[in-house]
C-alpha cells in the first residue's frame, strides 16, 4: 500500500503521515488499537479484517474507512450494498465465497484419500456464517464431509483440534480467512504436518510457513488497489460513492517439502497450474 501511495504522491513522513495499530486478532487487542485509532482523529483509516471493520464501524461514523480482507462487507452490515455503501466504509472484499470450492477440489486433486475436511474456524470472526453457507454448498457439490471445529482466542486449542484427527489418512485440513489463524498460521501448519493431514490454506504466507497448498486473493494486490481509494477519499471523495470492489487476482503455492514430509506426490499437472512452487 505504500508503495501504491507513493506512485500517486503521496510520501510517508512528508505529505502523509501514517500511524499504525496492530491487533493480532484477538478481542481485547483489537478493541484496544481501534478506541485509540478512533481518539487520533485521522483523516482516514484503513483497517484488516471483519473483526476490526466491525469495531470501528462502531466506534465512529464520521472518518472514512477502508476496509480490506472483508469476507461478507453487505452481510456484515459494514455497507448498504457493494455499488452503493451508502456510509463511511468501503473497500475490498476478501474473496468470492465460490473459492471455496476451488480450494477443496485443489485439496482432493493432491490428495484423492480426502473424504472429510477439517475445518478451524475462529467462532469470533463476523464472517463465520456466511463462510459455513458456502462451505456446506462446496462439500455437497464434491461429496466431501465438513468437520467444523470453532476455537476461541487461544492458539493452544488449534493444537489440540488437530490432534485428535492425527493418522486419519481420510481427512483434510482447512480455515477460512481470518486474521486470528493468519497470525497463528505456523501452529496451524506445524500441527497438521505433524497429524499427517494435509491442508489447503486461504494466503501465500500460509506455504511459506510450511503448509501443502495455499490458494486464495493475492493480498499484496488488494493493498496495492487501496491505495486507490486512500488517495481519492484524501483528495475529497466520499466513501459512499466509492463501490466495494472485489478481488481480481488469485494466486496457487505448493510446498513440496510439506509434500514429502506427508507422503505425498504432487501430480505434474497440478504442479504445472501453480504460481509458485516451493522447494
Amino acid at each position: 500500500m505504500r508503495q501504491g501511495l507513493h506512485e500517486l504522491g503521496w510520501q510517508d513522513g512528508t505529505n502523509l503521515q501514517i500511524d499504525l495499530r496492530w491487533g493480532d486478532g484477538t478481542s481485547e487487542k483489537i478493541s484496544v488499537a481501534a478506541q485509540k485509532l478512533v481518539a487520533a482523529n485521522p483523516d482516514l483509516i484503513v483497517v484488516n479484517g471483519a473483526r476490526a471493520t466491525a469495531n470501528l464501524r462502531g466506534q465512529t461514523t464520521g472518518i472514512p474507512i477502508i476496509f480490506v480482507a472483508t469476507s461478507d462487507p453487505v452481510g456484515q452490515g459494514f455497507v448498504q450494498s457493494l455499488s452503493h455503501p451508502g456510509g463511511n466504509l468501503t473497500g475490498f472484499s476478501l474473496f468470492e465465497f465460490s473459492i471455496i470450492t476451488k480450494q477443496l477440489e485443489l485439496l482432493k486433486e493432491i490428495a484423492p484419500r480426502v473424504k472429510r475436511v477439517l475445518v478451524i474456524a475462529n467462532r469470533s470472526n463476523p464472517g463465520i456464517d456466511a463462510y459455513s453457507r458456502a462451505l456446506a454448498d462446496a462439500t455437497a457439490l464434491l461429496a466431501v464431509e465438513a468437520v467444523v471445529k470453532p476455537v476461541g482466542d487461544q492458539p493452544s486449542e488449534i493444537t489440540r483440534i488437530i490432534g485428535e484427527f492425527a493418522g486419519q489418512v481420510d481427512i483434510g485440513l482447512t480455515v477460512p480467512p481470518d486474521v486470528f489463524l493468519n497470525t497463528h498460521r505456523q501452529v496451524l501448519v506445524d500441527s497438521s504436518v505433524r497429524a499427517g493431514l494435509p491442508g489447503v490454506f486461504p494466503y501465500r504466507p500460509y506455504a511459506f510457513a510450511g503448509g501443502l497448498l495455499a490458494y486464495g486473493v493475492d493480498l499484496n494486490d488488494l493493498y496495492r488497489r487501496a491505495a486507490t481509494y486512500a488517495d481519492r477519499i484524501l483528495r475529497g471523495a466520499k466513501p459512499s460513492d466509492l463501490p466495494v470492489q472485489h478481488p481480481t487476482k488469485y494466486e496457487l503455492l505448493i510446498n513440496l517439502k510439506a509434500a514429502k514430509a506427508l507422503g505425498i506426490t504432487v501430480p505434474a499437472t497440478l504442479l504445472a497450474r501453480a504460481d509458485e512452487v516451493i522447494e
